[in-house]
Order: structure tokens, then sequence, then C-alpha cells
């Protein structure tokens, strides 16, 4: 019978004098560090030129000494300033407008009045009947026809207090007396 010998599992890296995963020798600087060596020394090279170069055109000359200054013109420096100016004004526009009158009723007595106040009939208010829904409130609506404006009892021609709505007829000349009704229109 004849026995094989198990081989090794392969093994990434370098085998050290120790085994497999040692150190085969001295440790070595990363090669980050070297970069960053390189890098910096270029970088810092790279300034020295650059500075030497922007420097070439003035110690040129610089190297002319003069006892005088060179004649010629000298530069003039000019400073210009921006006023705001005023605004100019907007052209005016006149339009003509013909305005139509509204018609208007006839100058003379008003066809519904307030349900307060005293009214002489042909001149206050036209003669004709009239209506009012009732009382403005909840006294009740109290009218009067009368024939002068004395305020005497003789010269009551004709009243009545009102709990809902209510006419009457008025003649040209009468005076009409009315409290806490609501307004007047005239219906015929």
């Amino acid at each position: 019978m004849t026995f094989q010998q198990p081989s090794p599992p392969p093994h990434p890296g370098p085998q050290g004098p120790l085994g497999p995963g040692t150190p085969t020798g001295p440790a070595k600087p990363g090669l980050r560090g070297r970069r960053w060596l390189k890098y910096g020394a270029v970088a810092t090279v790279s300034l020295f030129i650059g500075v030497g170069i922007g420097n070439s055109g003035s110690s040129a000359d610089s190297g002319k000494k003069t006892a005088e200054p060179e004649a010629g013109p000298r530069p003039t420096v000019t400073v210009t300033e921006t006023a705001e100016a005023a605004p100019e004004p907007a052209p005016t526009v006149t339009e003509t407008v013909t305005a139509k009158p509204k018609k208007t009723k006839a100058p003379g007595p008003a066809t519904s009045f307030s349900g307060e106040g005293e009214y002489l009939v042909g001149e206050d208010i036209a003669a004709g009947t009239y209506k009012t829904a009732g009382p403005d409130g909840g006294f009740g609506c109290y009218w009067e026809r009368a024939k002068d404006a004395s305020g005497e009892f003789g010269s009551i021609i004709a009243n009545n207090n009102l709990e809902g709505p209510g006419r009457v007829t008025l003649n040209k000349g009468e005076y009409f007396k009315t409290n806490r009704c609501e307004e007047w229109k005239r219906v015929g």
C-alpha cells in the first residue's frame, strides 16, 4: 500500500524561513509615503521655477540704474462718476369723454318715502294709493291723514294703527304723518 503525502494548500504571498505568511526581509517603507515625497518635491521645484520666471522680467529692468526718471507721458487716472438723472415726466394724455346724462325722473313729488315723518301731498309726495309692509319694529305702524299741519285733533281726516301690511289713498293738499312704519310705496 502506498501512502500519498498530502500536498500543502496553495498560499498566496511569499514564504519565509519560518513558514508561509512570515516576512521575507526587512520592512520596506510603504509606497504611499514615497508617492507623497515624490509629489511634494515636484511641487516645490515647480514653485521655484514659477517664481523665477515671474521675476525674470522685472530683474532684467532692475539691472539698469538711471539717475533720472524717464521723460514721457505719465499715466493719468480719470474717475468718472455717474449721477442719476431725474426721470422724464410721462407725456400727458388728455382724453375727452362726453358723458351722457342719466335719465332722471321729472322733478316732482316722490312716489316712495320713509315710514317716519310728515309729508305734504302734491309737494313732498305724489297723490295716489300707497302701501307699506307694516310696522318697522314691534310697536305697530301709525299713519294719519290731516287737512293741515296744526297737529290738532280736529284736523285729522283718517288714521290707523297697523299690525301688518296696509294701504292708504292720499289726495293733493293733505298732510300725511307716519310713525314706526316700513317704507311706503305708490301702487296706484
